[in-house]
């Protein structure tokens, strides 16, 4: 397969990169100017008015109302229905007016403001500390991490500054929890939808019992795929199905799984990892997703009479691991998981837990097997750096820098993705780890 690396090739990536600066430049003047338009109509009329004009609140308190009128006509403007005038001013106004760190990122044109449009909707319901508090915790990267992780700071938000609301919303899931069978709608092959919504503890547990089940299934000869035997699974654990008929112990053990009824391989430890502060104030972590758990839902848990419960320590991730060996022992990957989170190519998302180990300087050139030279690569961006000319160097424990085949270099660190401006060193050929 062609993979072009002359001038050519470089000159265009160029193109792009300078092709979004132009496009950014021009949503920023756009940006300027729609909150001077606001500015010029702000107004503290807020009575309610059957005819003229009069002012509404388009973003959350401590953000300035603006005209109606002069909204419908910004949206002519803009070529916007009124209803999404009002959505795009009010996201201005209240990144503006209400995230100034977020802001600053837009003003820099390093933070798209489709990207701080998504933050400021999701603010706009919060009291000014709420929205504070998540302006201070992303702002500073807001460009450069994912959704997702914004998603869980404004989560944690709505919980630390609205606890009433973000208890009435634990209750309401709670309540929604359902398991649906579509028996009424039967497919001429005889197969039926089955959709629901679980306690994560108890998705977990079904999880793993389907997984064993299926494993079993494997183990007895089934030549099913992996998605048919857990299906399959599903009905026997439904039937309360007795053990699978091996011969004798032996025969279990080359299946790679033991013969177990029901009753003990859904009981089998499932392990999950909540992270909280002492003082348990209103929000811990969930390790398994880094998703923020409410208090009660940590206390509902472990106050299971089947929950065993183990404190420990905050673990040292600054300690040095070293080992004469190739393979990665789980302390190391262990450790690895805890630094990064994530795979750490430029912009990946993949949990680290999901992910292979690399060697930064491959263990066949003298790479050491230790904490200053592996981090966690999802199989993807593993081969790339393996067969795709990529490669990086480690500047500190959970900080990479990245040199692209094209001379383009990027800051990978606990922040997220930086891209430089300055070209790379030459790449030398593809190395193997």
């Amino acid at each position: 397969m062609s993979n072009p690396t002359g001038p050519e090739a470089s000159h265009v990536l160029a193109q792009v990169r300078a092709g979004r600066t132009t496009q950014a430049e021009g949503e920023l003047q756009t940006l300027r100017s729609v909150l001077q338009w606001c500015v010029l109509h702000a107004t503290d009329d807020e009575a309610e008015a059957s005819f003229g004009d009069h002012g509404i609140p388009l973003a959350g308190d401590g953000a300035p109302w603006v005209s109606e009128f002069a909204v419908m006509e910004l949206g002519a403007a803009l070529g916007m229905s009124t209803d999404s005038a009002k959505r795009y001013v009010g996201a201005a106004l209240e990144a503006r007016y209400r995230l100034p760190r977020v802001w600053a990122r837009v003003e820099a044109m390093e933070l798209p403001f489709y990207r701080a449009r998504w933050i400021a909707e999701h603010t706009m319901a919060l009291p000014a500390a709420g929205a504070a508090y998540v302006d201070r915790m992303v702002g500073f990267v807001a460009h450069k991490v994912s959704f997702a992780e914004i998603e869980r700071q404004i989560a944690a938000a709505k919980a630390r500054f609205d606890p009433e609301a973000a208890e009435k919303a634990r209750r309401e899931a709670a309540d929604s929890r359902r398991l649906d069978v579509d028996k009424a709608h039967v497919s001429i092959n005889g197969t039926v939808e089955v959709t629901g919504t679980l306690d994560y503890v108890d998705a977990v547990a079904f999880d793993g019992a389907l997984s064993h089940r299926a494993a079993e299934l494997k183990a007895a000869g089934s030549e099913e795929s992996l998605d048919v035997r857990r299906s399959i699974a599903a009905g026997d654990l439904a039937r309360g199905y007795d053990s699978l008929p091996f011969h004798d112990g032996d025969d279990a053990a080359e299946g790679g799984v033991e013969a177990r009824s029901v009753r003990t391989s859904t009981t089998e430890k499932t392990d999950i990892v909540v992270h909280v502060h002492e003082d348990l104030d209103g929000v811990g972590r969930l390790g398994n997703t880094r998703t923020p758990l409410l208090a009660g839902t940590i206390r509902e848990w472990c106050g299971r009479p089947d929950t065993r419960v183990i404190v420990k320590p905050v673990r040292d991730l600054s300690g040095h691991i070293h080992v004469a060996a190739y393979e990665i022992p789980d302390r190391l990957r262990e450790q690895d998981e805890l630094v990064d989170l994530t795979c750490v190519f430029p912009w990946c998302t993949r949990p680290a837990v999901r992910c292979d180990v690399d060697h930064a300087i491959p263990f066949a050139e003298g790479g050491p097997t230790c904490s200053c030279n592996t981090a966690p690569l999802c199989r993807g961006h593993h081969r790339l750096k393996t067969h795709g000319r990529w490669d990086y160097d480690v500047l500190d424990r959970g900080t990479y820098l990245w040199h692209s085949p094209h001379g383009h270099a990027y800051r990978r660190d606990h922040t997220g993705t930086t891209p430089l401006d300055s070209p790379t060193r030459a790449h030398e050929p593809p190395r193997r780890t």
